[in-house]
């Protein structure tokens, strides 16, 4: 174990490290039909430990944020790549065999949802980018950590490929058992770190967080996350990119496309910019006189026609709605208190989190933190804090940590300005 004043990052360097460029026992074979599949189950099933899972996705090709590959790897059974596409609807032996099972994933809550709607749920896991976090660790990708605590290389390159095309390239799928392939050494490597820390219960009250964790609500106006948007303050422009981010939301829906992919973000802030009075003025600008966006300029015209047209009482306000409290930048303007209360609570976190080497936002989320500084609970004692905080969703090891020192925080005030004395009068 580190010194106290010595984090896992600036431990001393290991012997140089191995590139491993695929998996020691091969690529393995593609899972694509029901016999394969039984297979696969069966190799498994009589393997022992916890099961390594990772998912390929095609993030900025697709629509849909399903899963094209799902990773498997496990103790004496060995690694399995299945093809989720053809055997949709038929994965009932796999979540038979797997969801009894510990998973170790990589960030799993971007895997989860995916996995979720194959019918897979772990009834455990461990995710090792969090607990590398909790270790202390400031990188913590998987490359990162698999060769600072395994000192091994693995042969990276193919995260933001288009994983839905078939057949899928052989040095991509080596690429994707490489993902499992050692994550079950590097869970034992950190299980030890986060038990020789004392952080190894805390650890699994945020790995179940994690797995339990509710689909996040959608967004009210999703629209108003369009890059650049910020450049347009008009509510009838902010019309114009709501009609056409949704038209093009619409049609990347139907397509299964990435939004990005049907029209850029940048195409829409530069058209309601300019503000084209023709479809041929519209076709003039950057990407709508490409060759393929013309077959949709008339599209794109008639929505911006429509933002135009639109009554007063329609348009949209200027400003992100939320319904939290405004940005920080601008507490010390709207509440002077609140602002000094964020100051307070934001410093005494820090230093929490320094002694006990945890990055900041993993002991106490920010958008919590900003919450219970803007309204206060009515009762600022200890008790009255952890109840709050309780309220919002943190873990027990997060209150025991910070309810004190932010009970103490949220007793802060802004300072009063002097009183202004009248001039003494001179003497008679």
């Amino acid at each position: 174990m580190e010194s106290a004043d010595q984090g896992p990052d600036e431990a001393p360097e290991q012997a140089e490290s191995i590139l491993l460029q695929e998996p020691v026992e091969g690529t393995p074979p593609v899972v694509a039909d029901p016999a394969a599949l039984a297979d696969a189950c069966a190799a498994i099933a009589a393997g022992t430990g916890a099961i390594a899972v990772d998912t390929e996705r095609a993030s900025g090709y697709r629509y849909w944020p399903k899963a094209y590959l799902v990773q498997l790897r496990r103790e004496g059974a060995g690694s399995f790549l299945i093809d989720p596409i053809p055997l949709a609807g038929e994965l009932e032996p796999l979540a038979r065999v797997i969801n009894d099972t510990q998973w170790v994933l990589h960030a799993a809550s971007q895997d989860l949802p995916c996995l979720a709607e194959l019918g897979l749920h772990p009834i455990s896991l461990f995710d090792t980018e969090l607990a590398g976090r909790l270790a202390g660790y400031d990188r913590v990708a998987l490359g990162t950590l698999v060769e600072k605590l395994l000192g091994i290389r693995l042969e990276k390159g193919h995260s933001a490929a288009d994983w839905s095309k078939r057949p899928l390239p052989v040095d991509w799928l080596n690429y994707a058992a490489l993902d499992v392939e050692l994550l079950i050494q590097l869970r034992e490597k950190l299980e030890v770190e986060l038990d020789e820390q004392g952080k190894l219960g805390w650890a699994m009250q945020e790995f179940e967080a994690v797995r339990t964790a509710p689909p996040p609500a959608p967004r009210a106006e999703p629209w108003r996350r369009t890059s650049g948007v910020h450049k347009i303050r008009n509510p009838r422009s902010l019309a114009a990119v709501r009609a056409l981010w949704q038209a093009r939301d619409e049609l990347a829906r139907k397509r299964d496309r990435a939004p990005s992919r049907i029209l850029p973000d940048t195409a829409i802030i530069n058209a309601v910019t300019v503000d084209p009075k023709t479809v041929a003025e519209l076709q003039a600008l950057p990407v709508f006189s490409g060759r393929v966006q013309r077959r949709y300029t008339a599209n794109w015209f008639r929505h911006l026609q429509a933002a135009r047209a639109l009554p007063s009482s329609e348009l949209p306000t200027p400003g992100q709605v939320s319904d939290g409290p405004p940005p920080p930048n601008r507490w010390a303007d709207k509440d002077p208190d609140a602002a000094a209360r964020l100051s307070a609570s934001r410093t005494a976190l820090t230093a929490i989190a320094a002694e006990h080497r945890l990055p900041v936002e993993n002991l106490l989320l920010p958008d919590l933190v900003r919450r219970t500084c803007w309204k206060p609970p009515a009762d600022l004692s200890v008790d009255g804090v952890a109840e709050a905080l309780h309220a919002g969703h943190a873990r027990p090891w997060q209150v025991e940590l910070a309810a004190a020192a932010l009970s103490e925080a949220l007793h802060a005030e802004a300072p009063k300005p002097e009183a202004e004395h009248e001039p003494e009068g001179q003497p008679q």
